[in-house]
């Protein structure tokens, strides 16, 4: 459980003050005054409340709430002393009631319904009776306004009755609403809502928020779980999978022999057979291909795609031409990346700027992919900008923006 407890203020210090001087908070007129009756029995649970004989002086609030004929003043007076009582008490059940009635009373000024709303909600989570203190916070958030205590335990206590969807609700509005305002969301609230989304079987969302977390506190463990996630959608397109496989390999999670073999063979389906060539040369220099019984298979595959490799620079003079008359982004898009990977770094990024002015079919993918090849022409200021500026919430959008989270972490 990522959970982190808060301190939120207790219901006794949100109490305007203490016994009768909560009265103040009324809104009284000068013919506002306590009747003999009941100004008796409240002096004496007054003077009960202040030695902590919580009994008594419930005692004496209910022989004044039994006086007949209470004038609405002395009623709300009697609820105002219930609620000191109960809430120094910890009466939960008993300071609720009597803050319902004071909160929903026109007496009561806006700030001082404000504090009675946050002492209701701080005594039920105080008291882990989750279920009670998620309607007088969201009361508070939607009738008094944003306040970051109150929105913390509103989570938490979606987030401890295990209620994933209003955990994800609430934590997401406030996550969206920081980072609006130009803030950084917390690290507590970034991983309930993982957990949440996680709960919920949402994987979109649940790789969203550890995009989030890998962003803003950059920890292995994000970093592990946000490619397990990728790596294991079913439903991820050829080319947003080779941008994954590209990524472990920049992270140090692609080691295996085989899975070389399957991203050298997802660029050369690509049309990009150069790249395929400079993938397959890293696992050979760095000892992960090369090796054992699988070796010579391994050249085999090596010489094929040389060959392919080679092939495609005799004909990428006019395939570029082609592309420029082209009416789809396609041809542009690849034959530009060609050039980039044959050392013609300005002449292929700026034919793959004519691509994307093309509308393609997946303007996130193609403007992933234009980033992919600025940081293979070694423009890396200028691949974060556009791997960052990619749009969508699809996984396009997560694999771009978790290239520039890498390109733009210090080199060690």
């Amino acid at each position: 459980m990522f959970l982190t407890r808060h301190r939120f203020l207790s219901p006794r210090n949100l109490l305007l003050a203490g016994a009768l001087g909560i009265t103040l908070a009324g809104n009284a007129s000068a013919d506002d005054v306590l009747g003999q009756a009941v100004g008796k029995d409240l002096q004496q649970a007054q003077s009960a409340l202040v030695s902590k004989n919580y009994a008594k002086a419930m005692s004496g609030v209910d022989a004044a709430d039994a006086v007949k004929g209470k004038t609405d003043y002395e009623a709300y007076t009697i609820a105002q002393m219930r609620a000191a009582i109960a809430a120094q008490s910890g009466n939960v059940a008993a300071a609720t009631k009597a803050y319902d009635v004071l909160i929903n009373s026109p007496r009561t000024p806006k700030a001082a319904k404000g504090q009675m709303l946050m002492a209701q909600a701080s005594m039920a989570y105080g008291a882990k009776d989750y279920a009670h203190a998620v309607p007088p916070a969201q009361r508070y958030l939607n009738e008094i306004g944003p306040d970051p205590r109150v929105q913390t335990m509103l989570i938490q206590s979606f987030y401890l009755q295990q209620d994933w969807k209003g955990t994800s609700k609430v934590a997401q509005d406030q996550v969206d609403a920081t980072i609006k305002a130009g803030k950084i969301p917390t690290e507590n609230q970034l991983q309930m809502l993982a957990t949440a989304y996680t709960n919920l079987h949402d994987s979109t969302n649940q790789t969203h928020t550890y995009v989030l977390l890998a962003k803003y506190y950059s920890k292995p463990d994000y970093w592990a779980m946000l490619i397990h996630n990728l790596v294991a959608d079913p439903n991820m397109s050829p080319p947003l999978v080779f941008a994954v496989e590209r990524l472990r390999l920049a992270t140090g999670v692609l080691k295996d022999p085989s899975d070389y073999q399957d991203m050298a063979e997802r660029a050369v389906q690509m049309g990009l057979s150069q790249l395929a060539l400079n993938l397959l040369n890293q696992g050979y220099a760095n000892h992960s291909l090369g090796n054992g019984a699988q070796a010579p298979a391994q050249a085999k595959f090596h010489a094929f795609v040389a060959q392919h490799a080679a092939t495609e620079r005799a004909q990428l003079p006019a395939a570029a031409a082609q592309a420029e008359t082209a009416s789809t982004a396609g041809p542009a898009l690849t034959a530009g990346y060609n050039q980039v990977l044959s050392g013609q770094a300005d002449q292929g990024l700026a034919l793959m700027q004519k691509g994307l002015a093309k509308n393609p079919r997946f303007p996130d993918l193609a403007q992933l992919q234009f980033g992919m090849a600025q940081m293979d022409a070694g423009h890396k200021a200028d691949a974060i900008k556009t791997l960052s500026a990619v749009s969508g919430t699809g996984s396009a959008h997560d694999i771009a923006q978790l290239w520039a989270l890498l390109l733009a972490k210090p080199s060690p």
